[in-house]
């Protein structure tokens, strides 16, 4: 499977941005899809995720200001970033994975893409 993320770009705290990961495939619809960001010297950390039937789970920073979302006639899933804030800024990454009870486990990453909010 290969993920080609987009949408990221500068914005200022308080802002919005929606990225947009384009999968390959003919069954993205039973895809489990994530994103995660990264930040220099830590650790990729998960964003939000979703399920087939659009079951969505977010990271709790994140909760109530991101939405995870899909397309599945486009092989696209969203990530739409509200009320933006400096600490978000990071390499957000899209990821196809699965979940093992309630523990997801990323496979194909995309590249990423740099989300900078400046305060």
């Amino acid at each position: 499977v290969q993920l080609q993320a987009s949408g990221g770009g500068l914005v200022q705290a308080g802002g919005s941005l929606r990225l947009s990961c384009v999968a390959s495939g003919s069954t993205f619809r039973s895809y489990e899809m994530a994103w995660y960001r990264q930040t220099p010297g830590k650790q990729r950390e998960l964003v939000a995720t979703i399920r087939e039937g659009d079951v969505t789970d977010y990271a709790g920073d994140v909760k109530g200001r991101f939405t995870i979302s899909r397309d599945n006639a486009k092989n696209t899933v969203y990530l739409q970033m509200s009320s933006l804030k400096p600490e978000d800024t990071a390499v957000y990454y899209c990821n196809k994975g699965f979940y093992r009870g309630v523990y997801y486990y990323p496979r194909n990453w995309g590249q990423g893409t740099q989300v900078t909010v400046s305060s």
